[in-house]
Protein backbone atom coordinates (compact mmCIF):
# COMPACT_ATOMS: atom_id res chain seq x y z
CA UNK A 1 0.00 0.00 0.00
CA UNK A 2 1.21 3.46 -0.87
CA UNK A 3 2.95 5.23 1.99
CA UNK A 4 0.69 7.71 3.78
CA UNK A 5 -2.60 6.20 2.57
CA UNK A 6 -4.12 6.41 6.03
CA UNK A 7 -7.79 6.36 6.99
CA UNK A 8 -7.57 10.08 7.78
CA UNK A 9 -6.13 10.87 4.37
CA UNK A 10 -8.84 8.89 2.58
CA UNK A 11 -11.55 10.73 4.50
CA UNK A 12 -10.04 14.08 3.53
CA UNK A 13 -10.09 13.01 -0.10
CA UNK A 14 -13.88 13.15 0.04
CA UNK A 15 -13.57 16.93 0.27
CA UNK A 16 -12.90 17.98 -3.31
CA UNK A 17 -9.87 20.28 -3.23
CA UNK A 18 -10.90 21.89 -6.52
CA UNK A 19 -14.28 22.82 -5.03
CA UNK A 20 -12.60 23.90 -1.79
CA UNK A 21 -10.22 26.19 -3.68
CA UNK A 22 -12.96 27.51 -5.96
CA UNK A 23 -15.17 28.50 -3.02
CA UNK A 24 -12.18 30.18 -1.38
CA UNK A 25 -11.14 32.01 -4.54
CA UNK A 26 -14.56 33.15 -5.75
CA UNK A 27 -16.23 34.02 -2.46
CA UNK A 28 -13.57 34.56 0.21
CA UNK A 29 -10.44 35.80 -1.54
CA UNK A 30 -7.44 33.86 -2.79
CA UNK A 31 -6.19 32.86 0.65
CA UNK A 32 -2.63 33.83 -0.24
CA UNK A 33 -2.41 35.85 2.96
CA UNK A 34 -2.66 32.56 4.85
CA UNK A 35 0.26 30.78 3.19
CA UNK A 36 1.97 29.79 6.44
CA UNK A 37 -1.23 28.14 7.72
CA UNK A 38 -3.84 28.17 5.00
CA UNK A 39 -7.55 27.36 5.14
CA UNK A 40 -7.00 23.76 4.07
CA UNK A 41 -4.55 23.22 6.92
CA UNK A 42 -6.96 24.89 9.32
CA UNK A 43 -9.77 22.66 8.10
CA UNK A 44 -7.60 19.54 8.37
CA UNK A 45 -6.54 20.34 11.93
CA UNK A 46 -10.10 21.00 13.08
CA UNK A 47 -11.45 17.96 11.23
CA UNK A 48 -8.80 15.86 12.95
CA UNK A 49 -10.03 17.19 16.30
CA UNK A 50 -13.59 16.13 15.42
CA UNK A 51 -12.67 12.65 14.25
CA UNK A 52 -10.20 12.00 17.07
CA UNK A 53 -12.45 13.47 19.78
CA UNK A 54 -9.80 16.00 20.87
CA UNK A 55 -10.92 18.73 23.24
CA UNK A 56 -8.10 21.33 23.13
CA UNK A 57 -5.88 23.10 20.60
CA UNK A 58 -2.83 22.09 22.60
CA UNK A 59 -3.75 18.42 22.17
CA UNK A 60 -4.07 18.92 18.41
CA UNK A 61 -0.61 20.50 18.28
CA UNK A 62 0.89 17.65 20.32
CA UNK A 63 -0.76 14.99 18.18
CA UNK A 64 0.55 16.63 15.02
CA UNK A 65 4.06 16.80 16.45
CA UNK A 66 3.96 13.04 16.97
CA UNK A 67 2.73 12.30 13.42
CA UNK A 68 5.25 14.33 11.38
CA UNK A 69 5.84 11.71 8.67
CA UNK A 70 2.15 11.03 8.11
CA UNK A 71 1.35 14.75 8.07
CA UNK A 72 3.90 15.26 5.33
CA UNK A 73 1.91 13.05 2.96
CA UNK A 74 -1.17 15.13 3.74
CA UNK A 75 0.64 18.31 2.81
CA UNK A 76 0.71 19.39 6.45
CA UNK A 77 3.20 20.10 9.16
CA UNK A 78 3.18 20.65 12.89
CA UNK A 79 1.33 23.80 13.93
CA UNK A 80 1.35 25.94 17.05
CA UNK A 81 -1.69 26.25 19.28
CA UNK A 82 -1.63 30.04 18.99
CA UNK A 83 -1.62 29.86 15.18
CA UNK A 84 -4.75 27.69 15.18
CA UNK A 85 -6.42 29.95 17.74
CA UNK A 86 -5.78 33.06 15.61
CA UNK A 87 -7.09 31.31 12.49
CA UNK A 88 -10.30 30.17 14.17
CA UNK A 89 -10.93 33.59 15.67
CA UNK A 90 -10.11 35.69 12.62
CA UNK A 91 -11.06 33.84 9.44
CA UNK A 92 -14.75 34.01 8.48
CA UNK A 93 -16.61 30.90 9.59
CA UNK A 94 -18.97 31.41 6.64
CA UNK A 95 -16.34 29.78 4.44
CA UNK A 96 -16.86 26.44 6.18
CA UNK A 97 -20.62 26.93 5.99
CA UNK A 98 -20.21 27.06 2.21
CA UNK A 99 -18.09 23.89 2.25
CA UNK A 100 -20.76 22.17 4.34
CA UNK A 101 -23.36 22.95 1.67
CA UNK A 102 -21.07 21.52 -1.02
CA UNK A 103 -20.56 18.31 0.98
CA UNK A 104 -24.28 17.92 1.64
CA UNK A 105 -25.06 18.25 -2.08
CA UNK A 106 -22.49 15.60 -2.96
CA UNK A 107 -23.66 13.13 -0.33
CA UNK A 108 -27.39 13.73 -0.85
CA UNK A 109 -27.10 12.38 -4.39
CA UNK A 110 -26.26 8.95 -2.91
CA UNK A 111 -28.74 8.99 -0.04
CA UNK A 112 -31.43 6.29 0.13
CA UNK A 113 -34.99 7.43 -0.50
CA UNK A 114 -37.41 8.06 2.36
CA UNK A 115 -39.80 5.29 3.38
CA UNK A 116 -42.95 7.01 2.04
CA UNK A 117 -44.26 6.35 -1.46
CA UNK A 118 -45.21 9.91 -2.40
CA UNK A 119 -42.75 11.75 -4.64
CA UNK A 120 -42.51 15.01 -2.65
CA UNK A 121 -39.25 15.75 -0.87
CA UNK A 122 -39.76 15.47 2.88
CA UNK A 123 -37.98 17.65 5.44
CA UNK A 124 -38.27 18.27 9.18
CA UNK A 125 -37.41 21.63 10.68
CA UNK A 126 -36.56 22.21 14.33
CA UNK A 127 -33.99 23.80 16.61
CA UNK A 128 -31.81 22.75 19.51
CA UNK A 129 -30.00 24.87 22.08
CA UNK A 130 -26.35 24.37 23.04
CA UNK A 131 -25.72 25.86 26.47
CA UNK A 132 -22.70 28.11 26.95
CA UNK A 133 -21.08 29.67 29.99
CA UNK A 134 -22.09 33.34 29.89
CA UNK A 135 -18.86 34.55 31.50
CA UNK A 136 -16.78 32.88 28.75
CA UNK A 137 -19.17 33.57 25.85
CA UNK A 138 -20.75 36.96 26.65
CA UNK A 139 -21.80 37.46 23.01
CA UNK A 140 -24.23 34.53 23.40
CA UNK A 141 -26.36 35.97 26.19
CA UNK A 142 -29.62 34.06 26.44
CA UNK A 143 -31.02 34.76 29.87
CA UNK A 144 -29.78 36.86 32.78
CA UNK A 145 -27.21 34.27 33.90
CA UNK A 146 -27.15 31.92 30.95
CA UNK A 147 -25.67 31.83 27.46
CA UNK A 148 -26.44 29.65 24.50
CA UNK A 149 -26.59 29.21 20.75
CA UNK A 150 -29.32 27.59 18.71
CA UNK A 151 -29.01 25.26 15.73
CA UNK A 152 -32.00 25.73 13.43
CA UNK A 153 -31.86 22.62 11.26
CA UNK A 154 -33.70 21.37 8.20
CA UNK A 155 -33.34 17.59 8.08
CA UNK A 156 -33.61 15.87 4.70
CA UNK A 157 -35.41 12.55 5.20
CA UNK A 158 -33.54 11.05 2.25
CA UNK A 159 -30.60 9.76 4.28
CA UNK A 160 -31.45 11.92 7.33
CA UNK A 161 -28.86 14.57 6.51
CA UNK A 162 -29.01 18.25 7.48
CA UNK A 163 -29.85 20.17 4.30
CA UNK A 164 -29.81 23.60 5.94
CA UNK A 165 -28.47 24.87 9.26
CA UNK A 166 -28.84 28.38 10.59
CA UNK A 167 -26.86 29.17 13.76
CA UNK A 168 -28.04 31.99 16.02
CA UNK A 169 -27.92 32.99 19.65
CA UNK A 170 -30.45 31.04 21.70
CA UNK A 171 -32.83 33.97 22.12
CA UNK A 172 -33.74 34.11 18.41
CA UNK A 173 -37.30 32.85 17.89
CA UNK A 174 -37.67 29.61 15.96
CA UNK A 175 -40.27 31.01 13.60
CA UNK A 176 -37.88 33.77 12.48
CA UNK A 177 -35.42 31.14 11.29
CA UNK A 178 -38.21 29.27 9.49
CA UNK A 179 -38.90 32.36 7.37
CA UNK A 180 -35.43 31.99 5.84
CA UNK A 181 -36.20 28.61 4.29
CA UNK A 182 -36.08 28.36 0.52
CA UNK A 183 -37.31 25.01 -0.75
CA UNK A 184 -38.48 23.71 -4.13
CA UNK A 185 -42.21 23.96 -4.71
CA UNK A 186 -43.95 20.73 -3.72
CA UNK A 187 -41.61 20.01 -0.80
CA UNK A 188 -43.22 18.91 2.46
CA UNK A 189 -41.84 20.36 5.69
CA UNK A 190 -42.79 19.01 9.13
CA UNK A 191 -42.66 21.31 12.17
CA UNK A 192 -43.80 21.14 15.78
CA UNK A 193 -46.23 23.53 17.46
CA UNK A 194 -43.53 26.12 18.05
CA UNK A 195 -43.82 27.07 14.38
CA UNK A 196 -47.58 27.63 14.34
CA UNK A 197 -47.73 31.13 12.87
CA UNK A 198 -50.33 32.38 10.42
CA UNK A 199 -47.97 34.61 8.47
CA UNK A 200 -45.49 31.72 8.13
CA UNK A 201 -48.28 29.48 6.83
CA UNK A 202 -49.17 32.09 4.22
CA UNK A 203 -45.53 32.51 3.21
CA UNK A 204 -44.95 28.79 2.76
CA UNK A 205 -48.20 28.30 0.89
CA UNK A 206 -47.41 31.19 -1.47
CA UNK A 207 -44.06 29.54 -2.27
CA UNK A 208 -45.76 26.25 -3.09
CA UNK A 209 -44.31 24.56 0.01
CA UNK A 210 -46.47 22.03 1.83
CA UNK A 211 -46.35 21.76 5.62
CA UNK A 212 -47.54 19.52 8.44
CA UNK A 213 -47.65 20.69 12.05
CA UNK A 214 -49.59 20.18 15.26
CA UNK A 215 -52.47 22.38 16.25
CA UNK A 216 -52.23 24.51 19.37
CA UNK A 217 -54.96 24.46 21.97
CA UNK A 218 -57.48 27.29 21.96
CA UNK A 219 -57.19 28.12 18.27
CA UNK A 220 -60.51 29.48 16.99
CA UNK A 221 -61.83 28.18 13.69
CA UNK A 222 -64.92 27.09 11.81
CA UNK A 223 -65.36 23.88 9.84
CA UNK A 224 -65.86 24.47 6.12
CA UNK A 225 -65.94 20.82 5.04
CA UNK A 226 -65.95 17.38 6.64
CA UNK A 227 -64.59 14.19 5.09
CA UNK A 228 -65.10 10.60 6.15
CA UNK A 229 -62.60 9.50 8.80
CA UNK A 230 -61.08 6.01 8.75
CA UNK A 231 -61.39 5.18 12.44
CA UNK A 232 -59.93 1.72 11.88
CA UNK A 233 -56.61 3.48 11.20
CA UNK A 234 -56.94 5.79 14.19
CA UNK A 235 -58.23 8.81 12.24
CA UNK A 236 -60.90 10.54 14.33
CA UNK A 237 -61.62 13.52 12.04
CA UNK A 238 -60.66 14.99 8.67
CA UNK A 239 -61.84 18.54 8.06
CA UNK A 240 -61.18 21.69 6.08
CA UNK A 241 -61.18 24.65 8.45
CA UNK A 242 -60.90 28.43 8.38
CA UNK A 243 -59.51 30.35 11.36
CA UNK A 244 -61.67 33.10 12.82
CA UNK A 245 -59.37 34.87 15.29
CA UNK A 246 -58.09 38.40 14.66
CA UNK A 247 -54.54 37.08 14.38
CA UNK A 248 -55.59 34.94 11.44
CA UNK A 249 -56.97 37.79 9.34
CA UNK A 250 -53.90 37.76 7.09
CA UNK A 251 -53.98 33.98 6.70
CA UNK A 252 -55.94 33.41 3.51
CA UNK A 253 -55.11 29.70 3.41
CA UNK A 254 -57.80 27.12 4.12
CA UNK A 255 -56.13 24.36 6.12
CA UNK A 256 -56.84 20.72 6.71
CA UNK A 257 -57.34 19.56 10.30
CA UNK A 258 -56.68 15.87 10.93
CA UNK A 259 -57.50 14.22 14.24
CA UNK A 260 -55.60 11.05 15.09
CA UNK A 261 -55.52 8.78 18.14
CA UNK A 262 -52.33 6.78 18.65
CA UNK A 263 -53.21 3.14 19.27
CA UNK A 264 -50.10 2.51 21.40
CA UNK A 265 -50.27 5.53 23.72
CA UNK A 266 -53.95 6.43 23.49
CA UNK A 267 -53.03 10.10 22.98
CA UNK A 268 -55.17 12.22 20.69
CA UNK A 269 -53.42 14.56 18.26
CA UNK A 270 -54.67 17.24 15.88
CA UNK A 271 -52.57 18.14 12.86
CA UNK A 272 -52.71 21.17 10.57
CA UNK A 273 -51.62 20.95 6.96
CA UNK A 274 -52.13 22.39 3.50
CA UNK A 275 -51.74 18.88 2.02
CA UNK A 276 -55.12 17.68 0.73
CA UNK A 277 -54.15 14.89 -1.67
CA UNK A 278 -52.70 12.40 0.85
CA UNK A 279 -54.62 10.10 3.18
CA UNK A 280 -55.29 11.39 6.68
CA UNK A 281 -53.32 8.48 8.16
CA UNK A 282 -50.35 9.45 5.97
CA UNK A 283 -50.48 12.96 7.45
CA UNK A 284 -50.23 11.45 10.94
CA UNK A 285 -47.35 9.20 9.83
CA UNK A 286 -45.52 12.18 8.32
CA UNK A 287 -45.69 14.06 11.61
CA UNK A 288 -44.49 10.99 13.51
CA UNK A 289 -41.47 10.93 11.21
CA UNK A 290 -40.53 14.36 12.62
CA UNK A 291 -38.94 12.48 15.51
CA UNK A 292 -35.93 11.92 13.25
CA UNK A 293 -34.78 15.51 13.73
CA UNK A 294 -34.83 14.99 17.50
CA UNK A 295 -32.67 11.91 17.07
CA UNK A 296 -30.34 13.92 14.86
CA UNK A 297 -29.79 16.56 17.56
CA UNK A 298 -29.23 13.85 20.15
CA UNK A 299 -26.68 12.11 17.95
CA UNK A 300 -24.56 15.13 17.08
CA UNK A 301 -24.42 16.24 20.72
CA UNK A 302 -23.25 12.80 21.79
CA UNK A 303 -20.79 12.15 18.97
CA UNK A 304 -19.45 15.46 17.64
CA UNK A 305 -17.47 18.16 19.42
CA UNK A 306 -20.15 20.85 19.62
CA UNK A 307 -20.69 21.14 23.39
CA UNK A 308 -17.16 22.13 24.41
CA UNK A 309 -15.24 24.60 22.29
CA UNK A 310 -11.63 25.26 21.36
CA UNK A 311 -12.11 29.04 21.35
CA UNK A 312 -14.43 31.55 22.99
CA UNK A 313 -15.04 34.07 20.20
CA UNK A 314 -18.21 33.82 18.15
CA UNK A 315 -16.27 33.11 14.96
CA UNK A 316 -14.24 30.32 16.60
CA UNK A 317 -17.42 28.66 17.88
CA UNK A 318 -19.10 28.91 14.50
CA UNK A 319 -16.00 27.54 12.75
CA UNK A 320 -15.93 24.50 15.02
CA UNK A 321 -19.64 23.80 14.56
CA UNK A 322 -19.50 24.05 10.76
CA UNK A 323 -16.50 21.72 10.56
CA UNK A 324 -18.30 19.31 12.90
CA UNK A 325 -21.29 19.36 10.57
CA UNK A 326 -19.03 18.69 7.56
CA UNK A 327 -17.99 15.49 9.34
CA UNK A 328 -21.51 14.08 9.07
CA UNK A 329 -21.87 13.95 5.26
CA UNK A 330 -18.33 12.57 5.02
CA UNK A 331 -19.25 9.68 7.33
CA UNK A 332 -22.64 9.33 5.64
CA UNK A 333 -20.98 9.05 2.22
CA UNK A 334 -19.25 5.84 3.25
CA UNK A 335 -22.34 4.58 5.06
CA UNK A 336 -24.38 4.94 1.88
CA UNK A 337 -21.64 3.47 -0.33
CA UNK A 338 -20.75 0.53 1.91
CA UNK A 339 -24.35 -0.48 2.69
CA UNK A 340 -23.00 -2.44 5.63
CA UNK A 341 -25.79 -1.68 8.06
CA UNK A 342 -23.39 -0.05 10.52
CA UNK A 343 -24.73 2.93 12.43
CA UNK A 344 -23.22 6.41 12.23
CA UNK A 345 -21.91 5.86 15.77
CA UNK A 346 -20.23 2.60 14.84
CA UNK A 347 -18.60 4.07 11.74
CA UNK A 348 -17.37 7.09 13.65
CA UNK A 349 -15.87 4.89 16.37
CA UNK A 350 -14.12 2.74 13.76
CA UNK A 351 -12.66 5.82 12.15
CA UNK A 352 -11.61 7.27 15.51
CA UNK A 353 -9.69 4.12 16.40
CA UNK A 354 -7.94 3.88 13.03
CA UNK A 355 -7.22 7.44 11.90
CA UNK A 356 -3.53 6.87 11.12
CA UNK A 357 -3.80 3.20 10.19
CA UNK A 358 -2.71 2.47 6.61
CA UNK A 359 -5.69 0.52 5.36
CA UNK A 360 -8.28 0.75 2.61
CA UNK A 361 -11.18 2.68 4.12
CA UNK A 362 -13.77 0.46 2.44
CA UNK A 363 -12.32 -2.60 4.15
CA UNK A 364 -13.06 -0.93 7.47
CA UNK A 365 -16.80 -1.13 6.85
CA UNK A 366 -17.15 -4.63 5.43
CA UNK A 367 -20.11 -6.47 6.96
CA UNK A 368 -19.17 -8.84 9.75
CA UNK A 369 -15.80 -7.28 10.49
CA UNK A 370 -17.02 -5.07 13.28
CA UNK A 371 -19.74 -5.16 15.91
CA UNK A 372 -20.62 -2.52 18.44
CA UNK A 373 -22.39 -3.05 21.75
CA UNK A 374 -21.98 0.43 23.24
CA UNK A 375 -25.27 1.85 24.50
CA UNK A 376 -25.21 4.82 22.12
CA UNK A 377 -25.66 2.50 19.17
CA UNK A 378 -28.72 0.86 20.67
CA UNK A 379 -30.55 3.80 22.15
CA UNK A 380 -30.90 5.61 18.81
CA UNK A 381 -33.32 4.14 16.32
CA UNK A 382 -34.13 4.64 12.64
CA UNK A 383 -31.16 5.42 10.37
CA UNK A 384 -28.98 6.61 13.24
CA UNK A 385 -28.91 3.08 14.66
Amino acid sequence: MRQGNTIFRQLLQLVDRHVFNRVERERFGSGREYRSFNRWQQFTAMMFAQLAGISSLRDIAQQFEGQTKRLYHLGLRAVKRSTMADANAGRPAEFFEAIFQEQYARCAALAPRKKFHFQNKLYSFDSSVIDLCLSMFPWAKFRRTKGGIKLHTLLDHDGYLPAFVHITTAKVADVNAARLLKLPAGSIIVMDRGYVDFSLFSQLHAQGILFVTRMKRGMRYRVAERREADRAQGVSSDQTIEFTSAKAKNCLVALRRVGYRDAETGKHYFFLTNVFDLAAKTIADIYKERWQVELFFKWIKQNLKIKSFLGTSKNAVMTQIWIALITLPIIAYYKFMAKSGLSFSQILKLVRLNLFVQKNLKELFEPGLYTQSAPIGTQLSFNFQ
